[in-house]
């Protein structure tokens, strides 16, 4: 996937090109997780240490039934402990090497997060539109990634998107299971281990050194593609399940 992308805009740089050479989990384990940390931090984006992935389905954290096995910051001052801090940043990655990562939103940039299938659909739009598309990463949790800048804050609140939009998608139905990181809210960072014994991961489509965008140059065509996403699935569900009078 990451390969058909990213030769639509010419203008990979050196570590776009090594992400397409290699398979997410081949990088992390041949020591570079270490090095696409750093790029991320490089960015701009602020990391902080996360739990990773236990026995099965587990959790490294102590809670019993996490909700968000491997997902979740392991500190709950995360917002404060986030960093780009080269330095720090090595020092968590040598000594937690299983730890994933999660990066703050809201403070240099946002995230858009929308399903799969509909933010696959979206990016090729983009990019076919020569639309400036900044760092992309998938999940194989079933969700894509986009990476803009902040929006900070606005002084008109009407216009400021809280993360109501993240809490509750499936009520907002302008932005059907569009999902909006921003103030205080975070996302894993590629590369990232997600549980179970499959090896599903948090991975690049387009790296971090892509420039972020303005998050609104995005937002229609990526609610547009998830409202289509959303609209087929209802398709689907109508012919499976056929309404009787």
């Amino acid at each position: 996937m990451s390969a058909e992308f990213g030769g639509r805009t010419g203008r990979q740089g050196r570590l776009s090109q090594w992400l397409r050479g290699r398979r997410p989990k081949q990088a992390a384990d041949e020591g570079c997780r270490e090095t696409l940390l750093l790029a991320a931090a490089e960015a701009g984006l602020p990391l902080a240490p996360a739990a990773h992935p236990a026995a099965g389905y587990g959790c490294s954290c102590d809670r019993v039934g996490c909700p968000t096995p491997a997902r979740h910051p392991v500190s709950f001052a995360w917002q404060t402990q986030s960093t780009t801090d080269r330095a720090q940043i090595e020092r968590w990655a040598r000594h937690q090497p299983q730890a994933n990562f999660i990066t703050a939103t809201g403070m240099v940039h946002d995230v858009l997060d929308v399903p799969l299938d509909a933010g696959r659909e979206a990016l090729t739009r983009l990019l076919d539109a020569g639309v400036e598309v900044g760092p992309v990463a998938e999940s194989d949790d079933g969700r894509m990634l986009f990476f803009t800048l902040t929006r900070g804050t606005p002084e008109d609140e009407d216009e400021w998107w809280p993360c109501e939009l993240d809490c509750h998608p499936e009520t907002m139905d302008e932005h059907p299971g569009l999902r909006w990181h921003c103030r205080g809210s975070y996302v894993l960072v590629p590369p990232a281990r997600l549980p179970g014994d499959d090896g599903r991961s948090v991975h690049w489509v387009r790296g971090p050194e892509h420039p972020l965008p303005d998050p609104l140059s995005l937002l229609e065509v990526l609610t547009d593609s998830c409202a289509r996403h959303v609209g087929e699935q209802s398709d689907h569900a109508g012919a499976a399940w056929p309404l009787r009078s």
